[in-house]
Parts: C-alpha cells; sequence; structure tokens
C-alpha cells in the first residue's frame, strides 16, 4: 500500500459514498485509476465493505450497554450462534481479563436489556455498563497519510 491506498482508504472512512471523480481529484489520478486500486484493496481484504451509519435512538434504541461475560471455552459452540442471531448485539469481542467476552448491544428499553441479560446469564456471569453518552463516536481507522501528500494537495 501506496500513499496514494492510504489517502483513498482515508477519504472511503470519511464519506464511503464520494464519487470516484472526487476522490481522483484528491489523489491526483483519474477516475479509472482510482476504481482499479480500490477494486485492488477489495480483493486484498483491506475494504471490507460500506455500511450506513445510522442513529440508533432515531430508531427507538434508547439503551446503549456493554456486557462482559465469563463464558467456558466448552460453550463457545452453542454461544457463537445465539449472540450471532441476535440482532440487538452490535459487537461481540473475545477480551482479556476477568471476562472472557465484551458484547455491545443496544435496546429499545432497560426492560428488554434485562431479559437479554437473563439469557446471556447460561451462559456465565455477567456485567453491565449502561451508556448514557458517547464522547468518541465509531469511526475509521486512523490512516497517516504522508504530510508531503498533503502538502501537495494544497
Amino acid at each position: 500500500m501506496d500513499k496514494i491506498d492510504k489517502k483513498i482508504l482515508s477519504l472511503l472512512q470519511e464519506n464511503a459514498r464520494y464519487p470516484l471523480k472526487h476522490l481522483a481529484s484528491k489523489v491526483f489520478l483519474s477516475s479509472p485509476a482510482v476504481s482499479t486500486r480500490i477494486e485492488r484493496m477489495e480483493k486484498a481484504g483491506i475494504i471490507t465493505g460500506y455500511h450506513a451509519t445510522v442513529d440508533p435512538i432515531m430508531l427507538g434504541y434508547h439503551i446503549t450497554a456493554f456486557i462482559n461475560l465469563t463464558l467456558d471455552p466448552k460453550q463457545k459452540d452453542e454461544f457463537y450462534p445465539f449472540v450471532t442471531a441476535c440482532p440487538n448485539v452490535l459487537e461481540c469481542n473475545c477480551v482479556t481479563g476477568i471476562y472472557s467476552i465484551m458484547l455491545k448491544v443496544t435496546f429499545p428499553s432497560t426492560m428488554e436489556l434485562d431479559t437479554f441479560i437473563g439469557q446471556l446469564q447460561k451462559y456465565g456471569n455477567t456485567q453491565t455498563q449502561i451508556v448514557f453518552s458517547t464522547a468518541v463516536k465509531p469511526r475509521g481507522v486512523g490512516i497517516s497519510v504522508d504530510e508531503e501528500f498533503e502538502k501537495e494537495e494544497e
């Protein structure tokens, strides 16, 4: 990956709907050249998808929480399909520490969150933190673009 690929990635993380013409103007290449680079990064697994960012509150999901779970490794085969099938689970991470799993979930109400926690407890002990506010919203990976490249752009 060169500095042009990194700049394209940075721009796509900013707005995946930028037209090729816009991206091309930012990296001083033709639209077909940019398209080829994007396709190459998709095939290499660097770009894994394009997604719309939605506001859960606007959809009625007023409760976001992080749930830590102690999961016996023998239960993974049963747990992963369960958690994958639950649309309220935004993320499921294997982590270090006392708890082995950390889930990020969203629900319309604390009652529904409580019901879900009850279902999780058959897999192990839980600890839940409800989010009051989010200072840094989910964002893309920080990609360092050469300062030289940034100066050329100006």
